[in-house]
Order: C-alpha cells, then sequence, then structure tokens
C-alpha cells in the first residue's frame, strides 16, 4: 500500500512538473463593487480555497515562519491533492522573505492556484493589547509585498487577521487600517499592478457589522480592498437559518466590497459533512459572499485537516471526501462585468459606541528619515548597555515627569504622536531627553543612574525644517519631507527593533476546536474561540514598554495632565 500511494504521489508530481513548463501566468483577480473578476474575460471568480500552513515545514535559525510556499518537495506533492479538490486559491499565513518562492508560486500558478497571503508574522504584527504601526511592521509586510508583487496569481494581502476580537480592542483597527492605507500606498509607488489588501476578522457578535463597515468605508487609498470572515457557524448538518448564514446575509448586504469566508469548515461533528458548501455557492448567498477559504489542509492536533501526511505518503481523510463531493456539486451563477453594475460603491463609516470605537483618524506612515533625523538631534540618550526589556522602568519614571504624547498612539481619540512610529530605542531617546531639557539641561539631569548619557545633538540640513513644524513634544504634524544625510547608529530604523509577540495570531498552529453557532439569533458568536487556535504563545505576550506607557498617561489624565493614551 505505502509503495502504490509513494508511485502515485511520485507520477502526479511527474505530470505537475511536465505541464508546467506549458502554462501561461494566470489572469490577475481584479475587483469590481462587491466581486472579484478574472482580469482577461471579466467572469466572476469565486473562492473555492484551501487554508495551507503546516506547523512545521523550514524554519530558518531565529525564525519561527514555517512557510509552505519555499518547500518545492512539499507543495508539489499537495498540489495534485489541491486540484483534486478543484481548489482555486490557497491561503498562507506566514511566509519567510528570505527563501524563494519561485517554484512554488510557478506550481501554483501552472495548476491554476491563486494565493492569499498574509503580511505579518508571528512575531511581527499588530499587538491588540498595545497596537501600535511602526517601522518594523510597515518594512515586514513591504517586504512581503516586494517578494510576491510580479506573481500574477497573487489574488492579493491580508494586512490583519483577528486583530480586533471583541469590544475591548477595538481602537487596534485603526492601526491595521494605517497598514491597509499604506501597504496600497506602496504598491502604487513601486508601480506594481493592483494587488487587492484586505483585512480577516472573526466572527464576533458585537463587533462583526461595526468591524466590516470601517474597514470598508472611506477614501479608497485607506478602505480595505476585500474582507474576510473567519466563521464557523454552519456546524454539521445545518441550514441557513439555523446555522445563523441567512442572519449574516442580511447584515453584510449591503457592504461595498467583496465579502468571503477566510476560513470556515465548523468541526464540532466529525467527519465534517461540509453540507454548507452548497449554501455558500447557492443563490442565497451569491450576491453577497464570494466564496469561502476551508481550513485547513493539514491534519494537527486540532483535527481540521483534510489529509494526513508522513513524509512523502498523503492519505486523504474522510473531510477531504465529503469535500470533494460537496464541491463538486456546486452551480454558483456567474456575473460578468460587461454586464455587471454595482449598486453600492461607497460605504458610511460606524457611530462610536460601547460596541465600537476606533476613530477614523488614522496613525502615521512610519517614516525612517524622520526618526534618524530626531534621534541624531537628541542630547541626552539611552545607554547602548542597557537592555531593551529595562526600557519600561526608564519610561515609567520619565513620562510620570513629562508629556509623552510624542511617542505614543491612540486608536480610539485618533491622537498619535509624531514619533509613534519611531523605534523603541529612537523613543526613548526623544523622550529622555525632551526631561533632560525640561529640568534645565544640566549633566545631572542625564544620568538616571548611569542609564543615559550626553553628546552633542546634530539637527541635519535635510532634516530641520520638519523637526520645527513637528515641534519640541513631537505632536504637530510636518508639510515638509525629512531627508536624513547621515551615517545610522546601532538601535535606530534602520534595524529592526526587536518585539514582543503579536495579539493578532496570523501564524497557524494546532489548537482546540472551534465552537459552533446553535442558533439563527444575529447575536450569536461562533468564533468566540476562533483566536485560540492560532498561536498561544503570541496572544499573551506584548509590548511591556507600550503596556507601562498606558498605565501611566491614563493616570496622568486622571490627574489632569493632557497625556494621549497608548
Amino acid at each position: 500500500m505505502f509503495l502504490k500511494k509513494t508511485i502515485g504521489s511520485l507520477a502526479a508530481s511527474a505530470a505537475l512538473l511536465a505541464s508546467s513548463a506549458f502554462a501561461d501566468d494566470l489572469p490577475a483577480i481584479e475587483i469590481v463593487g462587491n466581486k472579484f473578476f478574472f482580469s482577461n474575460n471579466g467572469s466572476q471568480f469565486y473562492m473555492r480555497g484551501i487554508a495551507y500552513q503546516a506547523d512545521t515545514a523550514n524554519a530558518t535559525a531565529g525564525e519561527t515562519i514555517n512557510d509552505p510556499l519555499a518547500d518545492f518537495s512539499a507543495c508539489s506533492r499537495d498540489i495534485p491533492y489541491l486540484q483534486q479538490l478543484d481548489t482555486n486559491v490557497i491561503r498562507v499565513y506566514a511566509v519567510n522573505t528570505s527563501l524563494d518562492h519561485s517554484q512554488c508560486m510557478q506550481a501554483l500558478n501552472d495548476a491554476g492556484i491563486y494565493v492569499i497571503a498574509d503580511l505579518s508574522a508571528p512575531k511581527t504584527s499588530i499587538n491588540r493589547d498595545s497596537p501600535s504601526w511602526d517601522l518594523e511592521l510597515y518594512e515586514r509586510y513591504t517586504s512581503v509585498v516586494d517578494m510576491f508583487a510580479n506573481y500574477t496569481n497573487v489574488l492579493g494581502f491580508f494586512a490583519g487577521n483577528e486583530v480586533t476580537n471583541n469590544f475591548t480592542n477595538t481602537d487596534a483597527s485603526a492601526f491595521v487600517k494605517a497598514a491597509v492605507r499604506d501597504t496600497k500606498q506602496y504598491i502604487k509607488n513601486k508601480n506594481y499592478r493592483e494587488i487587492p489588501v484586505g483585512y480577516s476578522s472573526n466572527d464576533d457578535a458585537d463587533t462583526r457589522v461595526a468591524i466590516a463597515d470601517y474597514f470598508a468605508c472611506g477614501d479608497d487609498d485607506q478602505k480595505a480592498d476585500f474582507y474576510g470572515i473567519n466563521m464557523y457557524e454552519w456546524c454539521g448538518n445545518s441550514n441557513l437559518q439555523k446555522s445563523g448564514y441567512a442572519d449574516r446575509t442580511k447584515e453584510f448586504a449591503n457592504l461595498s466590497i467583496p465579502l468571503f469566508f477566510s476560513e470556515y469548515g465548523c468541526n464540532e461533528v466529525s467527519p465534517r459533512p461540509f453540507t454548507e458548501v452548497q449554501a455558500l455557492f447557492g443563490d442565497q448567498m451569491t450576491d453577497v459572499w464570494s466564496g469561502g477559504i476551508v481550513y485547513l489542509y493539514f491534519e494537527e492536533e486540532n483535527h481540521y485537516g483534510l489529509v494526513s501526511i508522513d513524509g512523502d505518503d498523503v492519505k486523504t481523510l474522510d473531510d477531504f471526501n465529503n469535500y470533494s463531493k460537496q464541491i463538486h456539486s456546486i452551480s454558483p451563477s456567474i456575473a460578468n462585468t460587461a454586464s455587471y453594475s454595482p449598486s453600492s460603491t461607497s460605504l458610511s463609516c460606524p457611530t462610536s459606541n460601547k460596541y465600537w470605537m476606533a476613530s477614523e483618524d488614522l496613525p502615521p506612515t512610519p517614516n525612517k528619515d524622520l526618526c534618524l533625523c530626531m534621534d541624531d538631534a537628541n542630547s541626552c540618550i539611552v545607554s547602548d548597555d542597557v537592555e531593551e526589556d529595562d526600557y519600561q522602568d526608564l519610561y515609567g519614571y520619565v513620562c510620570g515627569e513629562i508629556d509623552c504624547s510624542g511617542i505614543t498612539g491612540n486608536g480610539t481619540t485618533g491622537k498619535y504622536g509624531s514619533y509613534s512610529f519611531c523605534s523603541p530605542k529612537e523613543k526613548l531617546n526623544f523622550v529622555l531627553n525632551l526631561y533632560y531639557q525640561s529640568k534645565g539641561g544640566t549633566k545631572s539631569n542625564c544620568d538616571f543612574s548611569g542609564s543615559a548619557s550626553l553628546r552633542s545633538g546634530t539637527t541635519r540640513a535635510g532634516c530641520a525644517s520638519a523637526l520645527k513644524e513637528i515641534g519640541s513634544i513631537g505632536t504637530n504634524s510636518a508639510t515638509d519631507s525629512a531627508t536624513y544625510t547621515g551615517s545610522a547608529v546601532s538601535g535606530s530604523s534602520t534595524a529592526s527593533a526587536s518585539r514582543s509577540g503579536s495579539s493578532s495570531g496570523s501564524a497557524k498552529v494546532t489548537s482546540s476546536a472551534k465552537s459552533g453557532s446553535s442558533s439563527s439569533s444575529a447575536s450569536s458568536s461562533a468564533s468566540s474561540t476562533s483566536s485560540s487556535k492560532k498561536n498561544s504563545a503570541s496572544n499573551v505576550s506584548t509590548n511591556l514598554f507600550q503596556v507601562v506607557l498606558t498605565a501611566i498617561t491614563t493616570i496622568s489624565v486622571i490627574a489632569g495632565v493632557g497625556f494621549a493614551l497608548v
């Protein structure tokens, strides 16, 4: 049996390789209204997708990214099985930009399969507990864009996954939307093709409508191009009403951008019958939804897999067979751009209320030159031998004495310091220097028990105008650009600052099963355990000095000091 399966797998891979030399590049997928279309013929595109990322693959030294698109022996093994399921798109949750992806991307192209890639990584993504949109994140996101922009079978990018997951952290969405805005602008600035950038949300009852409207509203250069929901409401042999699918379809009927299930496949009933496939691609849902992505290709401890893998041996599971039966029997109605006219192309932003408090004013675009300019101008700076883990002690003291608004950001009030995106060391230097100046500028004001020292600060010619406009406490905007002409020092924005884990949970790992919806009530939330399926370590780790700043500035507001909250 093993030999038979191995020969079959090798034969399938050989056939894949043999056909690859003759395949043209897939046509890019474009967006009109709330639907996807093939750019070459205007025919509507529905996602028949599968989430494709295992726990272990090819993590490089010092990295926690297991990149499924960088292992050709694995992807060529799996593509024939994806084709058996009529797959036209896969979702990958984290990629390693130091590795080569050309072989897998070409093989996927030749198999007619598109890719949606998350831009974040386990240790470089927006943290819902202390959100920021900074230079390290910007450089991570744009590096993924650079890696994949020239593949026409890249359908789009996710700028975040379940970052806001309930009403207590809606402020984090302002930072994710800034990431959408800046990624779209970067793609434009680099003269890449128009690659869509969107967001993947959980299915929280309190926030599900507001967050979708938030990402879909506003100017085209700010709003998301598409929106995915990790949907686990339909369990077993349910129906539109009982599952909540009918209610969700009504709730999102006016969304003006493409909407789809960025994950689906409740496993409360096992094996999964996948009867929801007929509903998702049926006439009662296709006006609103553009298909979905089944979670997950690989069988792991969470028991969501379609196949189990042992080396080169692939065993299809009951879930595989059940899904195959369902997906091969769909016949959705197909629109065409020649005759399709969207009913709406704009949407009002949600009003602020108890369950939604994200500001429409977004964080500034990270600017490396500005951070370097600011840092060079500081005279009082942290000593190089102070570990970043110890920064919070200095923040705790200094920000209790002066206004640290220039380095903080608040996604609820929409107030962001002009240096809020700089590295931790640069931001600490800024407030140490501000403290030093406010106390009279004597040597004793820049000691901090040996943790800081004085140097000769330099305001460079290409920096002076912008720094003057921003002001001494760093809260004004600059109309002039900053151009840094010096040589960056260690710990500046040219080097990635060390970050603690992220709460967005973009990397897929094992976890407990999802809970499903047991009623059709609009208040039902089938994804209350959604983020538990992600990396639990990344969900509890936070940026400590940001948390300290939050506490300090909150206390300061109560005391009557006008600090901005983090």
